[in-house]
Formats: structure tokens, C-alpha cells, sequence
């Protein structure tokens, strides 16, 4: 052996001895910090909505470049099954990485499983999140792969942590009847409780629709600020914190491989669409439901297919606008 492998080899090996112990230090750190961060967020978060856990659900077993979750947003206080208060299907693209979210409006009348015609969010209640998979399978002929109910109360506590100086919104007008607070008109950031209240209201002209469209707008801003800097080295916490008021069967891989296209800026913009879309219901009203969204059902079916199946350049004027 040459003096100079020799040399070469005496200084791999002390590049180990000094470079090797260091990095296992710094793992061993890091991950202490996130086990910290994380119990300190589960004991700031309270205690939740205290779900069973066992939940059926029973999706198909997805392709990961294809995904459908049934997000749902829950104000329950202490029933097995409220009304769910907000229904969407947020779907990603693994080859295209595209995001996109299809929110159904509540008084969608619809049929439901063994329960006949009804208000959809009516399917939560009588049967949970699989009587509602298979309600919009029925309906709209859309396979849903995994679930995730939301409490509202985590809702405020994730705003907080992922956005500590607030989300900024423009108030059309003055809101306050049945929030608890009152919502000034103007430019202004907001945080969790008052974020919550913005993307809730709905007693004024637009009812639900200006709701569900507040609520596409607040979740395309609460993602660019998910993917900061800050916001990841706070995850461990937000994790912790959300964790009482999460109820979800999505699995560890699948949340990993799309947060990190998401933190890779791989994912481009949310794309939205509103169910039903315009010009394709009537105001009606039923003993059975009250109030509800009476649609044409073909028409409404068509239009979440198309734009589940689209790709970004294929995308056509949201049917919404």
C-alpha cells in the first residue's frame, strides 16, 4: 500500500471518528426536541372530541397516484354522530401533483343508503363517514379511499400554530350573528377563533355558498403558510396539538409522500369546485329534510367527475365563477 492511500485512508477514518458521533448527536437532539414539542402541543390541545377510533370505513385500497380523503369538519358536542357541518373530498395526484377540493353543500338533497332521500350531510349522521362514502358513491359514482374528521375547536389551535400572526382576509361586511364574536369589515389578519368564525358565517344573502367559498379560500392560504420554513420546524407540535380533535384512518406513508410534495413545493395551487354547481339546482323544501338543494343530479355528477379526472393544462373555467 502507497503512502498516499494510507494518508487517504487515516483521514476517512478520523472524518468518521469526529463527523459520525456529531451527526448522531444532532439526530438524537432533534428527534428529542420533536418527542418535546410534541407532548407540549397534546397537553395545550385539551381534550378534544374523544373519538372511538373505530370507525368503519370501508374505501378501496387506493393507487397512491390517485387519492380521494373525505374531509370532514365537525362541531359535535359530545353526540356519536352530528351533522356534519362541512363536507369535501380533497383529492391528490402523485404524477401530476395536483391538489384539488370539491366541497358539497350540506343541504345537497341526495339519496342515502337505506334512508332514502336526504339532506347529504343527514348520511353522517345516520351511519358515519361510510354511509357517507357510500352516499356519494351512489350519487356521484366517486370512489373515496380514506377519511378525516376535523373537530373545530383543532381548527382555531392549528391556525394558531401554523400561523401565529394570523391569516389575512378582506370582510365584505359585518359578521357576528351566531359566532360569539363580532367580524369588522376591512383587510385584516386573523386568528384561530376569528378565522373560524370568517369561514362559518353564513347568515347573510349567500348562506352557504359564501361560506363554502370562504372556506376554499382560507384552506389555499393556511397551505402556503403550512409549507414554511417555520411552520415545519413547528410540526411536531401542530401534530401533538391537532391530535384530539383529528379522527382520521389516512396512513402514515401516504400523509409523508404528499406533505412532502407539499414541502417540496412539488404540489401546485389547490383548484376548488363547488357541488352543486351553478345553474343546476332549485330551492325546495321536504317534510322529511326541510330546506334543502334540490339538483340535477346528471349534471352535478358530470361535473365532479371531469374535474377530479383533469389534468392542470385540461382544467376548464371553474363552473363555480
Amino acid at each position: 500500500m502507497t503512502n498516499e492511500r494510507r494518508t487517504r485512508r487515516k483521514k476517512k477514518k478520523r472524518f468518521r471518528r469526529i463527523v459520525l458521533p456529531i451527526l448522531l448527536l444532532l439526530i438524537l437532539i432533534i428527534g428529542g426536541c420533536s418527542v418535546f414539542q410534541f407532548y407540549q402541543g397534546k397537553s395545550q390541545a385539551g381534550d378534544g372530541f374523544k373519538s372511538d377510533g373505530n370507525l368503519t370505513f370501508n374505501g378501496k385500497v387506493p393507487n397512491i397516484d390517485n387519492i380521494n380523503v373525505l374531509l370532514l369538519g365537525s362541531d359535535s358536542r359530545g353526540e356519536k354522530h352530528a351533522r356534519t357541518d362541512s363536507i369535501m373530498i380533497a383529492h391528490y395526484n402523485g404524477k401530476t401533483n395536483t391538489p384539488k377540493v370539491v366541497s358539497i353543500m350540506r343541504d345537497t338533497y341526495v339519496d342515502i343508503p337505506g334512508h332514502g332521500k336526504n339532506k347529504i350531510n343527514a348520511a353522517y349522521a345516520f351511519g358515519g363517514p361510510e354511509l357517507l362514502r357510500q352516499t356519494i358513491k351512489e350519487n356521484f359514482d366517486i370512489d373515496i379511499q380514506y377519511y378525516a374528521i376535523v373537530d373545530f375547536k383543532g381548527f382555531e389551535k392549528m391556525v394558531d400554530i401554523v400561523a401565529p400572526d394570523g391569516i389575512e382576509v378582506d370582510i365584505p361586511y359585518k359578521m357576528s350573528h351566531g359566532l360569539g364574536l363580532t367580524l369588522y369589515p376591512g383587510k385584516q389578519k386573523l386568528h384561530g377563533k376569528e378565522l373560524l368564525g370568517y369561514v362559518r358565517f353564513r347568515h347573510d344573502r349567500e348562506s352557504d355558498f359564501g361560506r363554502v367559498r370562504r372556506q376554499q379560500e382560507v384552506i389555499g392560504k393556511l397551505k402556503d403558510e403550512a409549507i414554511s420554513v417555520s411552520s415545519i420546524v413547528k410540526l411536531p407540535k401542530l401534530l401533538g396539538t391537532m391530535d384530539p380533535y383529528l379522527d382520521s384512518n389516512v396512513p402514515n406513508m401516504t400523509l409523508l409522500s404528499i406533505g412532502t410534495d407539499f414541502i417540496t413545493k412539488q404540489a401546485g395551487k389547490i383548484e376548488s369546485l363547488r357541488i352543486p354547481v351553478n345553474g343546476s339546482y332549485e330551492d325546495a323544501r321536504y317534510e322529511n329534510a326541510g330546506s334543502v338543494l334540490k339538483i340535477d343530479l346528471d349534471k352535478n355528477k358530470e361535473a365532479m367527475q371531469d374535474f377530479l379526472s383533469q389534468k392542470p393544462s385540461d382544467q376548464k373555467t371553474n363552473k363555480n365563477e
